[in-house]
């Protein structure tokens, strides 16, 4: 116990906090009544933060004038849990000239100090942590210190959980804020006119462009240009943009495409540019205001289909590459249908290319002319990613006449071989499709360079890029999915182990050389004891040579830019769409959304369909409440996840299991919800898929895994939906038997992790026919940023379905739909979701 007298040194005093007579237990008893009054007051303003959000008790000051001795006592505990805003006031007598707060004890906290108050974001635990705080008063004759102890519990999903609905907003709990910052067509130049929303817009090589996709938040320090991986109010957005909705991006929709050939020159200009990539820069006004894009930001720039990229790594230079554009295979135009992506650990953004196959146009009589030509497994190689002969290609672009009849802007996408060409593609655009399915590295600070087109991470409808944890010394790990029915998962491991010096690098592009153009590509085999194997993409490995019967391999070059054919010689796990995949930021477990299968049968029959095995282990009929057809098959998805033996990212061996099956609440519990969801919870077609960041308490301990849907299945009930999760670990759950009720009776063994529980709640339903997608948020976790896609998707300009974003306000509208940033905050300043 600590002795104040009033000589000059500094007096702690509250006055009479508990005078009240009666016979009451009184509040700071309820506290502790080993407190003092001094204590008190700051304990005090901890748990009321802890529970309100905001301090509201504060200690009042006394000059102590008549020298009474004043005694400060050990203090007691308070409770708050990882991911609230903590605050602590302390007063000290009028003769104190100075004041501070320090962290005596705990975790490393960032302190923010106002006048006598101190707040700050409790991290997550795994058990409850006590935090020691400081407070320090001084002046000319001495100082004098009390101490306030704060207990941190591990953190709950602390918001009750959105209903079902199909209302035509972005609802989101109680307690939560979301606002609409960055739409189709916004410009992002001071000189492009503001969005009409009615087809007359142009431009959008300087707009926003349609249904926003895959998203990452890049900190911008205060000079503006640099990078800052810490800021949490200024930043660049770099976001995807799939694909359009023509329904609504014309005046009365796309001229000529009834009759095949597209005659609007502007038209299809329009629709190309709304694809690609944007940069944007945000800000938000101070600490807790609001969020909004810098229109004019010198860091603004869009990545369309016609911006010159270069490609990287083992396909670089090859034959398959080669068009009259690039007649050494080394560059080429754009990047298109940009679905999911990935930060990557120094700082750029990977954007991946997914259902580019569906552009191209491919003429009766093509197969025939590659064989003459001498290229007879092209026509093996193009049937296997979906380009058959008398595709006519997304929106006929290849059938404009340019005024320019030097431009190839439209012809690119006519992948029809030419015999009286040359026969190595670089007189025509044979081998365009080529240049697409790949990686996509952009650096967002740098608007001058040019993107790069990873080849070692092979060529397929690439959903996402996600990073294994980087360790310092250990060769890093980028998974990936494959968004098919029935293809697979992929990872590639560098050839060069991580180096720390790297997260900061100064040439971020070289970096990514450093680490993504040499090392090896592996494709998963999942086991029905729960194992699983990594299997090489290697040319000359276990029949990826010219012997193969269906596909003779020529070079790595020829294995990569047809993983699809070398996984398929290999035996990998066909899955049921592979679509974003997440991984876990404290044990590196990664996780994978597989949205649905049509085709997974009971028994697999010659019409192509799968049948059920243990990692795909549902086929079912979801039947509808509104009469419509049902959806078969595995109609609500599910999402696996893996551990990589030893938890490393090097290991090619893994065990797996299921951390959640999509289903309707109520459901065959036995053979369809298997995880045991309910009305808080109960999703289908699981696809974006994210946890929250490490430098956060979303991303610590426990950490919080967002889930995104797109769903075709459940709109019957609900627009889609974003949950956010708390999952355990692998093999955390049982195994069950489940028998197929579609397509032939058969039974397999599923591997189901723990059932979720509340552990996993509905966070967010988005609009009227939306997909919720596109997810990121700042470094400390208090600003989550989600896209909303083709709003109204089953409408157009004569038949307006939705009228969101203008319907966020009030629920309804007048306007055509648009594609939308939205950022969500937690109105006490807390952690999203915590």
């Amino acid at each position: 116990m600590t002795s104040l007298r009033h000589d000059d040194p500094i007096v702690f005093t509250d006055g009479d906090v508990d005078t009240n007579p009666s016979t009451t237990t009184t509040l700071g008893e309820l506290v502790d009544k080993r407190y003092s009054r001094r204590q008190m007051m700051g304990g005090m303003s901890a748990m009321t933060t802890a529970a309100f959000g905001a301090s509201m008790l504060s200690g009042c000051g006394s000059d102590d004038k008549d020298g009474d001795v004043i005694t400060v006592a050990d203090g007691s505990t308070v409770q708050t849990q990882g991911g609230r805003v903590v605050t602590l006031t302390s007063t000290a007598s009028s003769n104190a000239t100075s004041t501070s707060w320090t962290q005596v004890s705990g975790p490393s906290l960032a302190l923010t100090t106002s006048g006598t108050s101190v707040s700050f974001v409790a991290p997550n635990v795994t058990t409850p942590t006590n935090v020691v705080l400081a407070f320090t008063a001084t002046n000319g004759g001495g100082s004098s210190t009390e101490r306030s102890t704060v207990v941190i519990n591990p953190a709950t999903l602390d918001f009750t959980a959105v209903a079902k609905n199909k209302n035509d907003i972005v609802t989101v709990p109680s307690g939560y804020t979301a606002s609409v910052i960055y739409r189709c067509g916004d410009p992002l130049t001071s000189g492009v006119a503001a969005y009409a929303n009615d087809g007359t817009d142009s431009n959008f090589a300087q707009r926003a462009g349609d249904n926003h996709d895959g998203m990452s938040y890049f900190g911008l320090a205060a000079s503006g240009t640099a990078p800052d991986s810490s800021n949490n109010t200024r930043g660049l957005l770099v976001l995807n943009h799939e694909y359009i909705n023509p329904g609504y991006m014309h005046v009365a929709g796309q001229t000529g495409i009834l009759t095949g050939v597209r005659t609007v020159e502007a038209e299809v200009i329009k629709e190309i540019e709304a694809h690609g990539v944007s940069v944007v820069e945000v800000t938000r006004a101070g600490n807790t205001g609001a969020w909004s894009y810098v229109q004019a930001s010198t860091l603004n720039r869009r990545v369309t289909p016609n911006t010159p990229v270069a490609f990287s790594g083992p396909v670089k230079g090859d034959a398959m590459l080669r068009t009259v554009y690039s007649k050494d295979g080394t560059t080429g135009r754009g990047t298109i249908n940009n679905c999911a992506n990935g930060a990557l650990p120094w700082g750029d953004y990977a954007t991946c290319e997914e259902n580019w196959a569906g552009y191209f146009r491919r003429d009766a009589g093509d197969a025939a002319v590659r064989t003459a030509a001498g290229n007879t497994k092209q026509n093996v190689s193009l049937s296997r990613y979906g380009i058959g002969e008398a595709a006519k290609g997304n929106h006929l672009w290849s059938t404009v006449t340019p005024a320019d009849a030097t431009s190839t802007v439209y012809r690119r996408w006519n992948a029809t071989a030419s015999a009286s060409l040359a026969a190595d593609g670089t007189a025509d655009f044979r081998n365009e499709p080529y240049t697409f399915g790949w990686v996509v590295e952009i650096d967002p600070y740098n608007p001058a360079s040019t993107p790069r087109k990873r080849t070692a991470l092979g060529r397929m409808a690439h959903e996402g890029v996600m990073p294994g944890r980087v360790i310092a010394g250990v060769k890093p790990a980028f998974y990936m999915g494959d968004d098919g029915r029935n293809e697979y998962i992929y990872k590639f491991v560098s050839a060069t182990a991580w180096s720390a010096a790297d997260a900061t690098p100064s040439d971020r592009l070289a970096t990514g050389d450093k680490y993504l153009d040499t090392g090896t590509l592996y494709v998963a085999k999942f086991n029905a004891d729960g194992t699983g194997q990594w299997l090489p993409l290697v040319f000359g490995q276990n029949g990826l040579d010219a012997n193969n019967a269906r596909y003779p391999f020529a070079s790595q070059a020829d294995v990569l830019a047809n993983a699809r054919l070398a996984g398929d010689a290999l035996g990998a796990t066909p899955m049921d769409r592979p679509e974003w995949t997440a991984v876990n930021p404290v044990n590196g477990e990664m996780y994978c959304t597989l949205t649905n299968n049509s085709s997974r049968r009971g028994v697999a029959n010659s019409s192509g369909t799968r049948s059920i095995d243990p990692a795909n282990p549902r086929a079912y009929v979801d039947t509808r409440t509104d009469g419509k057809n049902p959806a078969t098959g595995n109609a609500n998805g599910h999402i696996v996840r893996l551990r990589e033996a030893n938890d490393s990212t090097e290991s090619l061996t893994f065990t797996w299991d299921v951390y959640a099956f999509g289903a309707r609440s109520g459901s065959d519990a036995a053979n369809v919800n298997l995880s045991g969801l309910d009305a808080t919870n109960d999703f289908s077609s699981p696809d974006g898929l994210w946890f929250g960041l490490p430098t956060n308490a979303g991303g610590q301990a426990s950490p919080l895994l967002f889930v995104e849907t797109d769903d075709g299945a459940y709109t019957d009930v609900t627009n889609c939906m974003l949950l956010i999760g708390m999952p355990g670990r692998v093999g955390d759950g049982t195994t069950k038997s489940v028998t197929s009720s579609f397509g032939g009776t058969a039974t397999t063994t599923a591997r189901v992790g723990a059932a979720p529980g509340a552990k996993l709640k509905r966070f967010l339903v988005g609009p009227k026919e939306c997909e919720v997608t596109g997810i990121t948020s700042t470094p400390d976790g208090r600003s989550i940023f989600i896209n909303i896609q083709h709003p109204g998707e089953d409408g157009d300009y004569a038949n307006i379905t939705s009228n969101w974003p203008q319907s966020q306000a009030t629920g309804t509208g007048t306007g055509r739909p648009r594609a939308a940033t939205v950022v969500i905050t937690k109105n006490d300043g807390g952690v999203v979701g915590l």
